[in-house]
This record gives structure tokens, C-alpha cells and sequence, in this order.
């Protein structure tokens, strides 16, 4: 017997799910939204980490900028609840580290 046709939205559902497609989408949009509501010293001198119950994880290159950063994190906070209302960010945590 035949299988049934499938709906193709369901078909690119389930293929983007598998691949892991929407997570990198999600992780490209999270990334946009940081360096626009950071400005240009987050482009040069953080990457985004992860995102976990309302926290985003920021890794940042040294503490001068972490400190610059920490001081602007409520404005940066209602800039990404603005570009990115459905993720929920509440809060941000800067850890120092490497950018590659």
C-alpha cells in the first residue's frame, strides 16, 4: 500500500527540526538582535553564548568592556525585549573569554 501525501509544511517542519535548521535561525536572530541593541562595541569585543530560562549568556574579549556593558545592560535589556519579544530576555550575563 501507498503511502499518503504529506502537507510540504509539515515536511519542512520535520527536515528543519532534524537538522537543527531552526536553532541555527534562532541562534543568527539572537546574534543580530545583540549587536544591534549592544552597538558597535559588542561587535567588536563579545559573542553571544546561550540563552537559558531568560538569561543570555554574553562571553566578552576583557573587563573594561564588561564593565561598559554591565553599566548599559538595563538599556540593552529593553532593546532586546523589543527585536526580540517571544525570547523573554530578562537578564544578561557577562563571563570573559576568548572571541574567535
Amino acid at each position: 500500500m501507498g503511502r499518503c501525501p504529506q502537507p510540504i509544511g509539515d515536511i519542512l517542519a520535520e527536515l528543519m527540526t532534524r537538522r537543527g535548521y531552526a536553532r541555527l535561525q534562532a541562534t543568527a536572530a539572537l546574534e543580530n538582535a545583540w549587536y544591534k541593541a549592544a552597538g558597535d562595541l559588542a561587535a567588536e569585543h563579545t559573542r553571544v553564548g546561550s540563552l537559558k530560562r531568560g538569561v543570555l549568556e554574553v562571553i566578552v574579549t576583557h573587563s573594561a568592556v564588561m564593565q561598559e556593558l554591565a553599566f548599559r545592560k538595563p538599556i540593552i535589556l529593553k532593546s532586546l525585549a523589543g527585536l526580540l519579544p517571544d525570547e523573554k530576555i530578562n537578564n544578561i550575563r557577562f563571563r570573559a573569554g576568548t572571541i574567535e
